[in-house]
């Protein structure tokens, strides 16, 4: 029944119900809130430093400066975003591998803005389709597909033991259980929550029975730098791309330039000829124009200003140099630090993981645990984000894990 006020008038707003909290930005609301002098996030993916803030890039800061001192408008960008961005990302994501008539460059709001324009692309011109994720994948990656009215269904991705990657069961599932048409997404590195990618040889396989299965590849590449390089973490995209003549890449700025706030992704499609590119290329345009018109011009410009410039570019590469280096010592620290608690735990599984996140084999019930008695915040999954780790806090992170699994 819907309520009415003293007035008379309908307040239809009334009967809406609560939504639940986010997965993952609901646990930083709860730990904003919690009063624990010694509490610790390791929920949301981003970078922290030694000091627990998540720092401006020496690089960007230099970016930013020249772009005030030469800055002379405030006019809105294209629906496809900065040319000099586009072209940079262009040339980062897919270096020479294809001609350039072929591959559409859109500038969106970060990269969830570009799986959304992704998504709502894939339902409005190939339906009936449905997307393959792996299980598990980011927590936003089902509600950002089903908010646009695209089908979801998944693959097995880690072995019994949770630690591992199962290649046979990724594969039986592709071959036993897609349609061709269907899409896949696919984590061109650090996985996202897991931290475990396929090897070479083993993208090569995927490779194959994506193409053999007519499966049009979505790749979400959020981390590029993060796992062990630059050109190393585009190998599994760039096999990908060797089989097929299709494909569908989202990117993101957040994690390698350090521009969470700003908002700044790509969405790249590749098509088979220069005609279907144009075609394509208009009605992620038109999706664009329909969504958020246009997006917003200084977080693009900044890469662009970077990446245009040889000095600033490779200032760039020592800073994010840097935090994969960092991200990597703090997992063998923490991997040490498990072993001297002196209870024989051993999360040695953790060292070939890449990128921020690692799945820590924690129940939801020891995560909850964490929390509630430690002010540790981990998502339910067990993920946890390495970069948020601290090295003086390393002992108590421990010791809490420690406890919770002898409980």
């Amino acid at each position: 029944m819907t309520a009415s006020s003293s007035s008379g008038s309908v307040q239809r707003l009334a009967t809406v119900p609560t939504a639940p909290p986010d997965a993952i930005l609901g646990l930083t609301e709860a730990f904003n809130a919690d009063k624990n002098p010694n509490k610790m996030n390791l929920s949301v993916g981003v970078y922290k430093d030694a000091s627990g803030k998540t720092p401006i890039l020496n690089c960007v800061k230099e970016a930013e400066r020249r772009l005030v001192d030469d800055e002379s408008t405030k006019g809105y960008l294209g629906i496809d975003g900065l040319p000099s961005y586009r072209e940079q990302i262009r040339a980062l994501v897919f270096g020479d591998q294809l001609p350039a008539d072929r591959i559409a460059v859109l500038q969106t709001p970060g990269g969830t803005g570009a799986l959304r324009v992704a998504a709502n692309f894939l339902v409005t011109q190939l339906s009936p389709i449905r997307i393959w994720m792996s299980s598990p994948t980011w927590a936003n990656h089902p509600a950002v597909f089903s908010a646009a009215g695209l089908p979801t269904e998944t693959y097995r991705y880690l072995g019994s033991d949770r630690t591992s990657f199962d290649l046979d069961a990724m594969l039986e599932d592709l071959n036993e259980k897609t349609s061709p048409g269907d899409a896949i997404l696919l984590h061109a590195c650090c996985h996202n929550p897991t931290g475990i990618d396929p090897t070479a040889d083993q993208w090569k396989e995927i490779a194959k029975t994506v193409s053999e299965r007519r499966l049009l590849p979505l790749i979400d590449f959020a981390y590029q730098g993060f796992g062990d390089g630059l050109d190393e973490d585009a190998a599994g995209l760039h096999t990908i791309l060797s089989t097929v003549d299709e494909a569908i890449v989202c990117t993101s700025a957040s994690k390698n330039f350090g521009l969470y706030s700003e908002r700044v992704g790509a969405v790249s499609l590749v098509a088979g000829d220069s005609a279907a590119m144009k075609a394509s290329q208009s009605q992620l345009k038109a999706i664009v124009r329909a969504n958020y018109s246009n997006p917003p011009r200084h977080g693009g410009a900044i890469v662009a200003a970077v990446l245009e410039d040889a000095e600033l570019t490779a200032q760039w590469k020592v800073e994010l140099e840097e935090m994969r280096q960092r991200i990597t010592r703090l997992r063998n620290q923490f991997v040490e630090t498990m072993k001297s608690t002196g209870k024989g735990h051993d999360f040695s599984f953790l060292l070939p993981q890449r990128g921020m996140f690692s799945f820590s084999g924690l129940t939801r019930m020891q995560v909850d645990q964490l929390k509630n008695e430690f002010g540790i915040y981990i998502v339910g999954s067990g993920r946890i984000n390495v970069a948020g780790m601290n090295e003086e806090k390393m002992q108590s992170l421990c010791d809490a894990v420690a406890k919770v699994l002898e409980s």
